[in-house]
């Protein structure tokens, strides 16, 4: 059973900083590209940021550019998503996602996570 367990959430004041991290059981987690999205009160889910299996090479949503870094940890099947520079429209519920060899996304990704809230101040 694959299993995708979020932490890090909260409340931290504008400017300030969190790091979220998802935690993968029961796959090959080398073989999944692994993304996080949000999802905005009243708004639709969407896309924040991705790193591929192997290479590691991530995407980020503009909004979030130079703000927020994906990683990941294959040797314990964990991805990271540091987030600087908080804003108050980045309060949200955030999601891990994870799709094989290829970059999940909000129409396409074989597992989420059940998500974690940020919110932040201002």
């Amino acid at each position: 059973q694959v299993q995708l367990v979020e932490s890090g959430g909260g409340l931290v004041q504008a400017g300030g900083s969190l790091r979220l991290a998802c935690a993968a059981s029961g796959l090959t987690f080398s073989d999944y590209a692994m993304g996080y999205f949000r999802q905005p009160p009243g708004k639709e889910r969407e896309f924040v940021g991705a790193i591929t299996w192997s290479s590691g090479v991530t995407d980020y949503a503009a909004s979030v550019k130079g703000r927020f870094t994906i990683s990941r940890d294959n040797a314990k099947n964990v991805v990271y998503l540091q987030m600087n520079s908080l804003k108050p429209e980045d309060t949200a519920v955030y999601y891990c996602a994870a799709k094989w060899r290829s970059i999940p996304t909000v129409t396409r990704s074989d597992y989420w996570g059940q998500g974690t809230q940020v919110t932040v101040s201002s």
